[in-house]
């Protein structure tokens, strides 16, 4: 499965109020999908002994805390910005996708000791066919709520929400590696086909818990946005004909929020009201294609002063781009 780590863009083409509805239902959405797998997997893994069974339910039993942790993060991320918090809570999700990361795993280690164990003292597998339909019923709810969590992720760039379809996503490889050990164990008779299977699942499980972490610390690192949104900006700010250029173009986010800051090098001689109605111009044509970045524009005259190469804008647009 390819890493999610970045996203393409950050540019959204929802409304935040569309958004925080679209984020909420997919929270409650999974804790659903949640609970009705868990019931229906518990009762398998009793009735056939699968080693590879109680791999995917102990996989669904922390889906279903790790999703309640989502929701709860999802609505403590959209709660407004407060005197305590000026920036908002949007970080909320990045701690909720650490948190997913952990239980997902331990879950990843917990398989992989149980799987040794019954590797060195192998044991049937019975009722194979009940197991497998179990899986196959499993799957359909796993491939819908995944199809709609990652529309919901699309549109909005919810990193709790991509989280949560990461570890939904990577249950589909592990309900056919399921119904893998199931047919071999149940129709060829080996039995250490299971724990060997259940293995390597627990490795899978542990590349999609790694897959989370990266992706939560970026955000809590303070990234930089993709080059494609930093050069849209500087292109968006460059298009405006009383602009001489920007410079100190510094991005990152928080849940859905992103922020933008950068100097706007403008004409020195410029009345100051009249400075001020350019950068409101540049702020107003950033936020149409950014509309959850709050963006803070601070004026210098131009030429002022001397730009360090890291801070000069990297769009071949700018006069003197440190990549013309």
């Amino acid at each position: 499965m390819k890493s999610n780590t970045a996203p393409k863009s950050f540019r959204r083409h929802v409304t935040p109020q569309r958004a925080a509805t679209l984020m909420k239902r997919a929270t409650y959405a999974s804790v659903s999908v949640a609970i009705v797998l868990i019931s229906m997997k518990a009762w398998a893994v009793w009735a056939t002994g699968s080693m590879s069974l109680l791999a995917t339910f102990l996989d669904s039993l922390l889906d279903g805390a790790a999703s309640l942790l989502n929701l709860i993060a999802v609505r403590v991320a959209l709660t407004p910005a407060d005197n305590h918090h000026r920036f908002g809570h949007g970080k909320a999700e990045a701690l909720a996708g650490l948190g997913q990361a952990a239980l997902i795993g331990a879950s990843a280690l917990f398989l992989a000791v149980e799987s040794v164990g019954r590797l060195l003292d192998p044991m049937p597998v019975e009722r194979t066919g009940a197991g497998i339909s179990i899986i196959i019923v499993s799957l359909g709810f796993t491939l819908v709520l995944v199809s709609y969590q990652r529309h919901v992720q699309r549109l909005t760039g919810s990193l709790a929400i991509a989280a949560d379809s990461l570890h939904y996503a990577s249950d589909v490889v592990l309900n056919l590696g399921v119904i893998a050990a199931l047919v071999i164990a149940g129709v060829f008779g080996l039995n250490r086909a299971d724990p060997i299977i259940a293995l390597a699942l627990a490795g899978w499980i542990g590349y999609a818990a790694w897959q989370i972490v990266s992706r939560s610390t970026s955000q809590l690192m303070d990234r930089e946005l993709p080059r494609e949104d930093r050069l849209r900006i500087e292109e968006i700010a460059l298009s405006n004909p009383k602009v001489h250029t920007i410079h100190d173009l510094r991005t990152r986010t928080a849940g859905r929020t992103v922020f933008i800051q950068f100097h706007l090098e403008i004409p020195g001689d410029m009345p100051l009201r009249r400075a001020h109605a350019v950068a409101d111009e540049v702020e107003n044509a950033i936020a149409a294609e950014f509309p959850d970045a709050e963006i803070l524009i601070h004026q210098d005259p131009a030429g002022h002063e001397d730009v360090p190469e890291i801070m000069q804008p990297e769009s071949p647009l700018a006069p003197g781009a440190a990549n013309a």
